[in-house]
């Protein structure tokens, strides 16, 4: 049976005895919604209510967050931003801008509930495809993408065990940038950050987003989001942007300036990190996505993580196949030289434009 969704509407549908209803997230549910994720075991702080607003607010894209109800209590959620772009594809994605995302639940019943809302809103919006970020295969029967791996592991709440436990070579690349003199603070502003890592993504081809999005990212999730920066004699070298949920700290951006690589700021920047979260009670240090086959996926792997497979699923509805936007494809190569050799401020008045379409 099929089902269309909107702001004012929700949809009642029978099971069992109770029923279900799918709905969109409304002011009144941002505190049950983030309650429900905090405490189901499959979301993820890209699953949180905050994302709705700096999907709207920072690139002005259509959301969608639609959870299950029943018996009085939310028991799933699904958060989607619509992004429609004439230069990529129109697509329902869960969660754009995340490393993971999909449906979090822990009822098979109220998945397939919203699964099938997702679909037929998908459908109602024309769009290309929908897409669902898991962490775990959900649809053997969909076109799935496994381009990305997600690196988590558990840390000690001593911090020299912690840099006992990253391999020798890597380790010697920690000390080295420590012997260097390197310096570690967090900042209440963007700026620093923005500077690096405005630089960073030129060097790669990759289009900047907009500084305003990392102040609102400050803004929307307060002390869960936060930025440790990196200098050298008072010198601006590496930052890093991170998220924090339950027990966990995500380094999500990261940039470094030329002198990064030599004085090993990226090593030093990580390991801060990962001393100072331990010591204020994390356990968990997820390093974030990287596609297979890259510098970061290496780099990552050098510190003793181990890769996980993410599940990128499809639901096609205009699309023929699986979108391909990443950077390694080979058609968007040329376009990634020649941004590599414009000029910084040109990247950062552009940049935005472009990045708010990628997802």
């Amino acid at each position: 049976m099929k089902h269309t969704i909107n702001a004012s509407q929700a949809v009642a549908l029978p099971v069992d005895d109770a029923e279900i209803r799918i709905r969109e997230l409304t002011p009144d549910y941002v505190r049950p919604w983030d309650d429900f994720v905090e405490a189901c075991a499959e979301a993820t702080f890209f699953h949180r209510a905050g994302w709705k607003e700096v999907i709207e607010r920072a690139f002005g894209h259509q959301t969608h967050f639609l959870f299950a109800e029943s018996g009085g209590r939310i028991t799933g959620v699904l958060p989607l931003g619509h992004i429609n772009s004439r230069l990529f594809s129109n697509a329902l994605i869960s969660t754009p801008f995340g490393a993971s995302g999909g449906i979090a639940t822990d009822d098979e019943q109220v998945y397939r509930q919203l699964e099938a809302a997702a679909c037929q809103l998908a459908e109602d919006l024309g769009v290309d495809y929908l897409e669902l970020r898991n962490r775990e295969a959900r649809q053997p029967d969909w076109p799935t993408k496994r381009l990305y791996v997600n690196f988590r592991k558990t840390i000690d709440p001593d911090p020299e065990q912690n840099l006992l436990a990253i391999p020798r070579k890597q380790r010697a690349m920690v000390r080295k940038g420590i012997k260097a003199g390197l310096e570690s603070t967090f900042d209440a502003s963007v700026d620093r950050f923005y500077t690096a890592f405005s630089d960073s993504v030129r060097s790669l081809g990759t289009p900047v987003f907009s500084r305003s999005y990392f102040k609102i990212l400050r803004e929307v999730f307060g002390d869960q989001c936060d930025i440790l920066t990196v200098t050298h004699q008072g010198e601006l070298i590496s930052s890093v942007l991170s998220f924090y949920f339950r027990d966990e700290v995500l380094p999500y951006y990261a940039g470094g300036m030329p002198r990064a690589r030599q004085l090993k700021a990226n090593d030093f920047m990580y390991w801060e990190l990962m001393r100072r979260s331990c010591e204020r009670g994390v356990r968990v240090f997820d390093y974030g996505r990287s596609k297979q086959g890259t510098g970061s996926y290496s780099f990552k792997k050098n510190w003793g993580f181990e890769p996980a497979p993410l599940y990128y699923e499809y639901h096609l509805v205009k699309a023929r196949q699986m979108p391909d936007v990443s950077p390694m494809n080979p058609k968007y190569r040329v376009f990634i030289n020649a941004w590599k050799r414009l000029p910084l401020p040109v990247t950062r008045l552009v940049g935005p434009m472009l990045a708010r379409n990628l997802g």
